[in-house]
């Protein structure tokens, strides 16, 4: 082999793990991101609009299309990122807030291991409330222990159900959840029939009620929040109602999950010069003057969380007692 051939083939080599590689990679790609949820949920919305600027912050600005993988409330998405999804870093997705701890709590076909995934960063700080239409016998926090509350919920497991169910078995609470519903603008439609009394989720998702919320026909009833919601600082906490501290310690354990926001994953095992350009395009794309512009003027939250948050976020709840940990398994919904 001539000296002029061992020097080719060793530059080749070298860029066959380089940055520059991995820039070249995306160059006419199709990327597929998988969202845990039906079209025109939250989480639907949110990586639309990100997924609109994306490729315009990867170098080769591959195209990226949305595929809604909604079946379990996410956790089928969740597991195909685990298990199936392609390792290098041309999929990549989002699934529910919940699934760390739904995973810490070893949840009913659960098969993700949120500490091998790779974190790419999170948009929107979710905060989450009920709201009441404004027939319902109910009017204040103090009302759900007297009187039963009737709120919907897709499934036992679903986003919809996780914040009455916890009230209910933590502070004793009184809602009666029923389910069948197709997400949030299904259960939306419900309250309005009088089918439901009201609905706990996060905060944002009540965007598109807001000319209900205008004529008081739904109230905010409460928050599941300790710190007051800046754009709502009158709504009383459902902290103020707990009792003991044990009572606080398992709802902020439960609730510590609104932090994920809607967070963004590659698989485990893709290369790190491809995690590290999808991380960084992802923060500059949602910083993007266009971005927040149009976030704006849908009401969509687009905040971000960087990936080390969400890391350190993993290792903290995994550090969890096993005695809190089962303690909480008893409290959370399940489909069994």
């Amino acid at each position: 082999m001539t000296s002029k051939l061992a020097i080719a083939l060793l530059i080749a080599a070298s860029f066959g793990v380089s940055g520059a590689s991995a820039e070249d990679f995306y160059k006419n790609k199709q990327l597929r991101l998988i969202a845990g949820f039906p079209a025109g949920n939250d989480y639907d919305l949110g990586a639309r609009l990100l997924v609109k600027y994306l490729p315009k912050y990867i170098p080769g600005q591959p195209t990226i299309i949305v595929q809604n993988m909604p079946q379990a409330a996410s956790v089928a998405a969740a597991n195909y990122l685990y298990t199936q999804a392609p390792r290098d870093g041309t999929v990549l997705g989002s699934f529910s807030r919940n699934i760390v701890n739904d995973a810490l709590t070893a949840q009913p076909n659960v098969e993700i291991d949120p500490r091998r995934m790779n974190w790419l960063g999170a948009t929107s700080r979710p905060a989450r409330v009920c709201v009441r239409w404004h027939t319902a016998p109910v009017k204040t926090p103090a009302d759900l222990f007297r009187e039963e509350f009737i709120v919907g919920a897709a499934g036992a497991t679903s986003s919809l159900a996780i914040l009455p169910t916890v009230l209910n078995k933590v502070l004793g609470t009184k809602f009666r959840i029923v389910q069948g519903y197709q997400g949030m603008g299904d259960s939306l439609l419900a309250v309005e029939r009088g089918e439901l009394q009201g609905l706990c989720a996060s905060y944002q998702q009540f965007r598109v009620s807001e000319q209900l919320i205008k004529d008081g026909k739904l109230t905010f009833l409460l928050r599941a929040e300790e710190a007051p919601i800046p754009a709502i600082p009158d709504v009383p906490s459902i902290f103020d109602y707990a009792k003991t501290d044990e009572q606080r310690q398992l709802m902020r354990f439960v609730f510590s999950s609104t932090e994920f926001g809607r967070p963004y994953v590659l698989p485990p095992e893709v290369p790190q010069d491809r995690v590290d350009i999808m991380r960084k395009a992802i923060a500059e794309a949602v910083h993007d003057p266009d971005l927040v512009a149009e976030a704006k003027n849908i009401k969509m939250d687009m905040t971000y969380t960087p990936p080390e948050h969400l890391e350190q976020l993993v290792a903290k709840l995994y550090q969890t007692p096993p005695g809190v940990v089962e303690t909480v398994k008893a409290l959370l919904p399940s489909e069994k």
